[in-house]
């Protein structure tokens, strides 16, 4: 709520994505609880077929795409894991108390906080291009084309995701068909018979580990956090260029909840 004596401006606070986290070691637990208990651990670890998949994977999604866009998204997947999405009513109360200080000391009180910021760079850069007396109408159109950047970089890595999912099984496949390849010319020899049915069953079942366990969950993962850090982009958005056009705080109050969903609807004045 607003207090007409002070404004204390909180500071953001990241916190660790546990549901990612949680998900993936608990599904890769029960798997390699599956193969303790049926008492083959070790036959579920050959390099061949690692190689074969891991390799063959990434070697082929960088043929599809490029060295720094392969890089990109694996900076995006371990933000996915190690950084939780803000949430929305935070940042609009948050906004509310920036939007509530320059109209109450000006635009110029906000230096004073904006250390509370750093960690959101998208906002910072918004209340930074404000202070500097950037119009308000070309602050909204800057952050509205940053935006669209920030979300065309979030679909070409979700498309990048999905199409590892894609070539693992066929990866697997690859494998399968050169450990048959290599037990049907060695069937005069049954020692190798084993290693080479090892490879042709392993990769197939690292082809479809990868595919179902990691890259699908993971896209979807990451589409469902562009779309909730689309939502606070455009939050930011809508305060830096409130706050540059010197606009009632109440009237942006009434511009956040309508973009907000009904369950994260914020009020910060009486």
């Amino acid at each position: 709520m607003a207090n007409d004596e002070s404004i204390e401006i909180e500071k953001v606070k990241g916190s660790l994505d546990l549901a990612t986290i949680l998900g993936l070691v608990s599904v890769f637990g029960l798997v390699a609880l599956a193969i303790y208990l049926g008492g083959g651990g070790n036959t579920f670890l050959n390099p061949p077929s690692i190689l074969i998949v891991v390799g063959g994977t990434l070697a082929i999604v960088t043929v599809c795409y490029s060295i720094s866009e392969v890089a990109r998204t694996a900076k995006i997947v371990l933000k996915t894991l190690t950084q939780n999405v803000r949430d929305p009513s935070e940042a609009a109360m948050q906004i509310l108390q920036f939007s509530d200080l320059a109209r109450k000391k000006g635009v110029l009180s906000l230096q004073e906080v904006l250390s509370s910021i750093r960690s959101e760079p998208f906002f910072h850069k918004g209340v930074m291009m404000v202070l500097d007396g950037t119009p308000g109408a070309e602050v909204e159109l800057i952050m509205q084309r940053d935006m669209q950047a920030t979300g065309q970089r979030h679909v070409k890595s979700t498309s990048i995701l999905r199409k590892a999912a894609e070539f693992a099984p066929a990866m697997g496949l690859i494998g399968t068909l050169i450990g048959l390849v290599q037990m049907l010319g060695n069937l005069k020899d049954p020692s190798t018979i084993g290693p080479a049915m090892a490879v042709a069953l392993l990769t197939t079942f690292y082809g479809a580990v990868l595919a179902n366990m990691v890259f699908l969950p993971l896209a979807s993962k990451l589409e469902r956090n562009s779309v909730e850090e689309m939502l606070i982009y455009n939050l930011y958005t809508m305060g830096a260029t409130s706050i540059g056009r010197q606009e009632n705080p109440r009237r942006l109050e009434m511009l956040l909840n309508s973009v907000l969903p009904p369950a994260k609807r914020v009020q910060y004045f009486d």
